[in-house]
C-alpha cells in the first residue's frame, strides 16, 4: 500500500525561543510589563519597533545580524505537520456485451458493489462509471443480435432499476466484442456513430468525470481489440478507418482533452495465456479457448502498470482481480501539489523571501528552485506562492509534483517539507 505523502512545514522562531534567528534581547531600562511585538525587517533582517509601542522613548532598536542558517538544524526547529489532499478517483468499466460473456457479466453485477465498497474503505472518494448495455433480464435481442446486459444494483446503483447514484454512471452502450476502445472514445466524445440512440452509441458520461481525479480504465471482454494501443492514446482524431460512416475523437493522451487523462492506468480481465507470450491464449476447464489472446489489452495493462487476469479461469478470478484492481487505483491515485501554508504560531513572523521547498523520499532530497509562476516552470520543476505579496499557498510545477508522485506510486516514503527563515534559492 502507498505510504501518504505527507506535508511537513519547519517554523522559525523569529521574536522568542529557539530558531533561526538569535532570540530578541530587551534592552536595559524596557519595562517587561509590555508585550514585544516588534517586527522585522525584511530587507535588513532588524527588529523595527513599531511606533506605539509603550516604555521610554530613548530606548535603542536590538538589531539581530543576518545570521547563516543550517538548513538541516536551524530551520528544522520547530515543525508542525499537515495531510497532503488525496484526488479523487474515477473508475471506467467497459464491460463486452457478447453472449459468450455471460459468465463475465454475472460477476461483474455480483461483485462490483464489494469492489466500490474497497475502494471506499482506502479513504478514496471515487466515482464508478459503467459503459455496457444495461438490461434487468438476460438473455436480450438488440439490433445487434442476442446479447446479455449488465445491471448494477443498490447500493452502488441510485435505484432498484440499476439506474445512476451519486458515485455510479451507466452509460448503456451495447459494447462489440472487438470494438470496446472505439466505443469508449466514440461515446466519450459523442461523435458520429457513437451518440446516444445509435447503435453503438450510449448516453454521454464526460461530464461524470472530474478534472482533478486519476482515471482508471477496465476493460472485460474475451477478444481483441481492432484498435491498437497507440491509436488509443494518441489517434488524432477523424473517421474511423474501420468504419467509414463513423468519426472518432483524438486518443485519450491527446493535447485536446486537456490532461483529462494523464498518467491513466488500464486494466483487463481477457483472453491471455503467456507471462511471456502475449499471442498464447488461454484455456478454460472444459478445454475450449477464448476468440483472442487479447495482445493490444497486454500492451496497455503493461505500458500503464495496471492489474490483469484471465477470463478462462472463470469465478475464482475475480476475487483476486477486483483486490488487484483496488490496489493499482490506490497506488496511482493522485497526491495534491497545491499545498496550504500553515498558520505562523504566536510570536513568529512569516518572510515569504525566506522559504524553501524540499522533496524528501526514502533514497534522496532535492530542493526545486522557487519560479515566477506556472508560466515559468520548466523541466527543472519549481514551485511558486498563489499570490507574491500576500501568499496563501504553495505550488508545486508539474515537473515536481510528478517527482513526489512517481516516489509514492514506488512506495517509497516521501515528504514535501517546506522550510521557512532559510534564504530563497531562486528556480
Amino acid at each position: 500500500m502507498a505510504t501518504p505523502l505527507r506535508l511537513s512545514v519547519a517554523l522559525p522562531i523569529v521574536v522568542a525561543g529557539v530558531g533561526c534567528y538569535e532570540p530578541l534581547r530587551r534592552p536595559p531600562g524596557f519595562e517587561g510589563g509590555v508585550p514585544d511585538v516588534r517586527t522585522v525587517d525584511s530587507a535588513t533582517m532588524d527588529i523595527v519597533a513599531p511606533p506605539d509601542v509603550q516604555g521610554p522613548r530613548d530606548v535603542p532598536v536590538v538589531d539581530v545580524p543576518n545570521m547563516p542558517i543550517d538548513p538541516d538544524a536551524a530551520c528544522a526547529a520547530v515543525s508542525s505537520v499537515a495531510t497532503v489532499e488525496r484526488q479523487p478517483v474515477d473508475i471506467i468499466w467497459v464491460v463486452d456485451n457478447s453472449v459468450s460473456m455471460e459468465p463475465a457479466i454475472r460477476q461483474v453485477t455480483m461483485g462490483l458493489n464489494t469492489f466500490a465498497s474497497r475502494i471506499g474503505m482506502r479513504g478514496l472518494d471515487y466515482r464508478v462509471v459503467m459503459l455496457s448495455y444495461r438490461s434487468r433480464t438476460n438473455p436480450v435481442t438488440v439490433a445487434g443480435g442476442q446479447r446479455y446486459g449488465v445491471c448494477i444494483p443498490q447500493p452502488l446503483a441510485g435505484d432498484a432499476n440499476c439506474g445512476n447514484g451519486p458515485r455510479f454512471f451507466q452509460s448503456s452502450i451495447d459494447i462489440r466484442s472487438t470494438q470496446p476502445l472505439e466505443q469508449l472514445l466514440g461515446t466519450l466524445g459523442q461523435t458520429e456513430g457513437y451518440r446516444a440512440g445509435q447503435e453503438r452509441g450510449g448516453e454521454p458520461w464526460r461530464d461524470f468525470l472530474r478534472p482533478t481525479a486519476s482515471k482508471t480504465i477496465v476493460v472485460v471482454t474475451d477478444d481483441e481489440s481492432r484498435m491498437p494501443a497507440d491509436e488509443f492514446d494518441r489517434w488524432p482524431g477523424g473517421v474511423n478507418p474501420r468504419s467509414r460512416s463513423f468519426t472518432l475523437p483524438p486518443g485519450l493522451l491527446d493535447a485536446s482533452w486537456m490532461g483529462l487523462f494523464t498518467g491513466y492506468t488500464f486494466s483487463a480481465l481477457y483472453g491471455w495465456g503467456s507471462e511471456t507470450d502475449p499471442s498464447v491464449r488461454c484455456t478454460y476447464t472444459g478445454g475450449t479457448m477464448p476468440p483472442s489472446s487479447g495482445p493490444t489489452y497486454t500492451t496497455l495493462v503493461s505500458r500503464t502498470r495496471g492489474a490483469r487476469a484471465r477470463i478462462c479461469d472463470g469465478a475464482s478470478a475475480w476475487g483476486p482481480f477486483f483486490d488487484r484492481v483496488a490496489t493499482a487505483v490506490e497506488t496511482t491515485s493522485r497526491v495534491s501539489c497545491d499545498l496550504a501554508i500553515p498558520s505562523v504560531p504566536m510570536g513568529m513572523v512569516f518572510d515569504n523571501s525566506r522559504v524553501n521547498v524540499e522533496i524528501a523520499t526514502s533514497s534522496m532530497t532535492t530542493r526545486p528552485g522557487k519560479v515566477a509562476g506556472v508560466s515559468a516552470c520548466g523541466a527543472a520543476g519549481g514551485w511558486y506562492y498563489d499570490n507574491e505579496r500576500t501568499p496563501t499557498r504553495i505550488t508545486l510545477c508539474p515537473a515536481s509534483c510528478e517527482q513526489a508522485q512517481a516516489a509514492v506510486r514506488a512506495g517509497s516514503t516521501t515528504a514535501v517539507r517546506v522550510l521557512f527563515g532559510c534564504q530563497t534559492i531562486p528556480g
